[in-house]
């Protein structure tokens, strides 16, 4: 019997492994995020009557004036911030829908996530509870802030643009840690932060279109 988890139709198995295939034709080489992307069901995440149109490669609103990111921007963010590496404990600013969330999940030991809105926080959470994951620490908060006590990470990521780089962030990231995020206000470009010894070092990746990240928490 099938269930919603494996989805019909547009929401298959078979439509996941088409996305699979046109990630890789997009460059993405982790073969191991790769299979996490073609097992998480991404239609889960998205509200039903857009569930069609889960896999193919676009953002999705959300509401709340958010979207999901489409599978290529969270696949190129996510083996950025790997680089190959086993991630332990992973810091992700701005939940939303939970499914960037869900594929750090499979990828590191322990994720923590930060969202302001609380009733996109509450539908990630019960996700995350029918698809049996547990490795994810939510908080409902200010996602310029991180999460301090939690801190210090092996792994940043920022699902929202940003003007600057928050020094909370950057303090709450190891030495040897890495950090993704887009910053710019109408021009965006993907940024990843390598945090050294002797500070910070900035690497442009490629131009890319977020919401911003807001201050403040919504209940």
């Amino acid at each position: 019997m099938t269930s919603r988890f494996d989805g019909i139709g547009m929401t298959s198995m078979r439509t996941r492994s088409r996305m699979v295939e046109r990630l890789r034709e997009r460059g993405i080489r982790d073969e191991e995020l790769l299979a996490v992307m073609g097992s998480v069901p991404r239609h889960l995440f998205v509200d039903e009557a857009l569930a069609s149109r889960a896999y193919e490669d676009i953002p999705l609103p959300l509401g709340f004036g958010q979207t999901i990111s489409s599978p290529y921007t969270v696949a190129r963010m996510t083996e950025v911030l790997r680089n190959g590496r086993a991630l332990k404990k992973v810091l992700e600013v701005g939940t939303g829908c939970g499914y960037q969330t869900a594929v750090l999940a499979r990828l590191a030991k322990e994720v923590y996530s930060v969202e302001r809105i609380g009733e996109l926080l509450k539908r990630a959470r019960t996700i995350f509870r029918d698809l049996r994951i547990y490795n994810v620490r939510l908080k409902h908060g200010d996602g310029q802030q991180g999460i301090p006590e939690a801190a210090p990470f092996d792994g940043i990521i920022v699902t929202a643009a940003i003007p600057h780089v928050p020094r909370a962030l950057t303090e709450q990231l190891e030495v040897g840690g890495r950090m993704v995020l887009p910053l710019g206000a109408q021009e965006q470009v993907l940024y990843l932060i390598e945090r050294t010894e002797c500070g910070a070092r900035e690497t442009v990746l490629e131009s890319v279109k977020f919401v911003p990240l807001v201050p403040g928490v919504v209940s």
